[in-house]
């Protein structure tokens, strides 16, 4: 008889080799914590039997290498991590409930798996399109009860990132356009900065695959020239310290990621090869001295380097004196280096570098049952939770003023009794009010700011002495939220002009029915829908509000219904009033209209009115998605901030979408930005270029000049973009321009080039 031949997973070897690196990497467990991971690992695998990967791998791969990021990339060691991390699908993928992982590794393992389970969303909430936001508030609620969730969700993140070509492009997009609208911006708000740059890459490469391999070219090509200057410019400083301080040092050189180079690009309306901080020199110091001494040593080297090459004071910065929110330490000064290049230093020791690499895992221990010793939580934690769990604030808002909330705080003032507030960059006196206390807000008319008197807009600086100015008859405004940057008082301003509105609603209603009654009219009446569109407002509770707030004349009211119970004619001003206001709204929101031949949509689709984002402007040949709205399909460019919440939030609606070979010659709007020497006659060179060379339909033109350099907005139309390309190309050729580049919205503000 013929033995019956079985064939071995040819991922077997792999999947044990990966295990045995997991065991090896971890610190020496107690027996009864090495066999808990065992145990969790065999759980893991056996519920994942026969589940796939779209790469061909057995699922097991994914959460081995879940753990694997967790305990070395983010130094998190204790096997309580270890085990969430191997059975962090389990519960949503898989038959074993949360009940079975309690009853083997206790309610601690439950409650972060429970955490790191996505949510269905079924009978959640009734909008189907905020279930991907309310799944993320869910998530995020649980960084307050224990942050091994949320780090443990950046890992898997990070691999799923890693892996993500195997994914179809629309899918793709979608879980980039989550990386770069949430979990980067977490990760560098947690100071995960290695995994937060490398998110950001991975999703850049994703997005915007072309323009990712043109700034990587040409940065690997620099690099190659850039290291012969780094060892010379390291040279002359390295000798320095060993002779003078008698520390041990390491000297270690950065570069710029690509997507943190094109952002800059952007940014300042450069070229790549204007970007001249593509790299920088970290000195780290390696030293046991306590946090006082440490910040001395860093000082002392400081001035040693100073005096080899000379530093520029207006690029220094200190966050040894007065860390980062996030922990983050270090000293940055930008030195003179050879040939007159500038070259970015930082100087920290070696327990601050760990810090800023590893952030807030740096310096997370855990006992051996798992509970907290070293809470090193903020008070930012308690902001999120308040962000969070605001009942007036839906799952988009939630998501919004979470995200805002993620910018490092790094602006540090004073009360005028010296105690030192944390602020947002280009925070207010506003917000400064609402940040001591909510009725202080909601009673500022300005503030002393150094002793000179300023406004409720004025943007505070580092070190401003701050006294807020009140007044009992003051209340929040509704400009007042264009002011406040920081949630906590946008949400105060909100809550207050909430309360105003429902008092202004019920005295506008009291005075209509007041004024109503004479002609047997109330809110029922057939009248009122023709009074609400004499007065152009949408519903009856905005007519009472500004009824309430003596928006409306009252008397104006009073005579329309008069005239309509009597049957007289209607007075028509503002009927015409109206209509030209919906015209001039038209003209502003112009979109065009793009022949559904010249696209191949990713699905099936009956909608035929298909239009382009004026956001991002795409034309033929532009990397492209579609986003499905009601009774429209919206086509935006993949790097459009736009098309990036949309696809954060609206994941559902993103169609695959690329343009069709032909395109029938018709012309899309596209618009450049020119910036060179302000001469006589240089417009008129840059119209004959678009106009004469290229033949190109000018749609509008402005400029504006500052000194001795002009900045030109052009608006034209093109039939692709290898035809906006060739344009760029020739007006860059003109010996007077210094940089020629696409506007992404004709919305973008003048001057910002002409002054940096």
């Amino acid at each position: 008889m013929k033995k019956a031949i079985i064939q071995k997973d040819p991922y077997a070897p792999v999947v044990e080799a990966a295990y045995a690196h997991l065991l090896k990497i971890l610190p020496e467990l107690q027996e009864e914590a090495k066999q808990s991971v065992e145990e969790a690992f065999i759980m893991a695998r056996d519920a994942h039997e026969g589940t796939r990967r779209k790469s061909g791998e057995p699922y097991i791969t994914h959460p081995l290498e879940v753990a694997r990021i967790v305990v070395e990339e983010m130094s998190i060691q204790d096997h309580f991590s270890v085990i969430c991390a191997l059975l962090h699908d389990v519960v949503e993928d898989t038959e074993i409930s949360l009940e079975v992982i309690e009853r083997r590794f206790g309610p601690k393992v439950r409650d972060i798996i429970d955490g790191l389970t996505k949510m269905s969303g079924a009978g959640l909430i009734t909008d189907i399109d905020s279930i991907q936001a309310e799944n993320f508030r869910k998530i995020l609620l649980t960084i307050s009860d224990d942050v091994r969730v949320i780090l443990i969700k950046l890992a898997d993140r990070l691999h799923n990132m890693r892996t993500l070509g195997a994914k179809r492009r629309d899918k793709a997009l979608k879980t980039a356009s989550e990386t770069l609208y949430i979990y980067a911006p977490l990760a560098h708000r947690l100071g995960l900065y290695e995994i937060k740059t490398e998110l950001e890459d991975l999703a850049f490469k994703i997005s915007q695959p072309l323009i990712y391999e043109e700034v990587r070219t040409k940065l690997e090509a620099d690099q190659k020239v850039a290291q012969t200057y780094i060892d010379k410019f390291v040279a002359g400083i390295e000798g320095r310290l060993r002779m003078t301080t008698g520390l041990a040092f390491t000297m270690k050189s950065r570069f710029k990621s690509i997507s943190s180079i094109y952002a800059k690009m952007l940014r300042k309306r450069l070229p790549f090869e204007e970007i001249y901080d593509r790299y920088a020199i970290r000195i780290i110091l390696h030293t046991n001295e306590d946090r006082d001494k440490e910040r001395e040593i860093c000082w002392n080297v400081y001035s040693l380097i100073s005096g080899v090459y000379k530093p520029n004071p207006k690029r220094l910065r200190d966050w040894i004196t007065v860390p980062k929110e996030n922990g983050y330490e270090s000293l940055h000064t930008t030195l003179m280096g050879p040939e007159g290049k500038w070259v970015e230093v930082q100087i920290r020791t070696s327990r601050m570098d760990t810090v800023a690499e590893k952030g807030i895992a740096a310096h997370w221990r855990y006992k051996s049952n798992g509970d907290p010793y070293e809470e090193s939580i903020t008070e930012w934690i308690d902001q999120i939770r308040v962000i969070l769990e605001n009942p007036s604030l839906n799952a988009l808002e939630a998501l919004a003023a979470f995200k805002e909330n993620l910018n490092p705080l790094d602006v540090f003032v004073f009360s005028p009794k010296g105690e030192m507030i944390r602020l947002p960059m280009k925070a207010t006196v506003l917000d400064f009010a609402y940040k001591i206390h909510t009725n202080i807000g909601n009673q500022s008319i300005g503030a002393k700011v150094n002793h000179e008197v300023v406004s409720l807009d004025h943007i505070l600086k580092p070190g401003d002495q701050v006294e807020v100015i009140t007044s009992e008859k003051q209340q929040p405004k509704k400009e007042w939220l264009r002011i406040a940057i920081t949630p906590r008082a946008k949400d105060s301003i909100k809550k207050e002009l909430q309360k105003h509105r429902k008092l202004a609603i019920e005295k506008g209603r009291r005075l209509f029915r007041w004024k109503a009654h004479t002609f047997d009219v109330d809110e029922t009446h057939p009248f009122m829908h023709e009074l609400l569109a004499y007065f152009m407002i949408p519903r009856a509770e905005d007519f009472f509000f500004q009824l309430g707030t003596r928006g409306i004349d009252a008397e104006k009211m009073q005579e329309f219904i008069r005239m309509k119970n009597a049957g007289e004619e209607v007075d028509q001003t503002y009927i015409s009033t109206w209509e030209k206001r919906k015209k001039a709204l038209e003209a502003r929101f112009e979109e065009f209209g793009v022949d559904e031949d010249m696209l191949i949509i990713g699905r099936e689709t009956n909608i035929s009115n298909i239009v382009t984002g004026p956001c991002c402007r795409p034309v033929p040949g532009d990397d492209i998605l579609a986003y499905e709205e009601e009774d429209r399909i919206v086509i935006h460019r993949p790097g459009c901030q736009k098309a990036i919440r949309l696809m954060s939030s609206f994941g559902k609606n993103i169609i695959q979408a690329k343009w069709a070979d032909n395109n029938r010659g018709i012309t899309f709007q596209a618009a450049i930005k020119v910036v060179g020497l302000d001469r006589f006659g240089m417009l008129n060179d840059l119209i004959k270029i678009i106009s004469l060379q290229m033949k190109l339909y000018i749609r509008k033109v402005s400029i504006e000049s500052h000194k001795d350099l002009f900045e030109g907005h052009f608006h034209m139309y093109v039939r692709d973009n290898k035809e906006l390309n060739r344009l760029l190309e020739i007006v860059s050729q003109h010996p007077h321009v210094y940089t020629a580049t696409r506007l992404n919205t004709e919305e973008e503000p003048f001057g910002r080039t002409l002054r940096e």
